[in-house]
């Protein structure tokens, strides 16, 4: 699976852990919460007032490393 915005934090984390360098630079910190199960990297970047699209990208571009 190609990582997504509809993709959970937990999962995202678990697939792709250079991902939390990328969540941490954008001040998402929810990677051990409980509620990263089941958040979506779409809807979490909305509370923070991120875009999902830029930080997506970003993933993509750490995980290619």
């Amino acid at each position: 699976m190609e990582v997504n915005k509809e993709m959970t934090i937990g999962e995202l984390v678990r697939r792709y852990p250079e991902a939390v360098k990328v969540l941490f630079k954008y001040g998402l910190r929810c990677v051990g919460c409980p509620a990263a199960s089941f958040e979506k990297l779409e809807d979490v970047a909305k509370a923070h007032g991120v875009d999902a699209d830029k930080i997506l990208e970003e993933i993509k571009k750490e995980i290619e490393k």
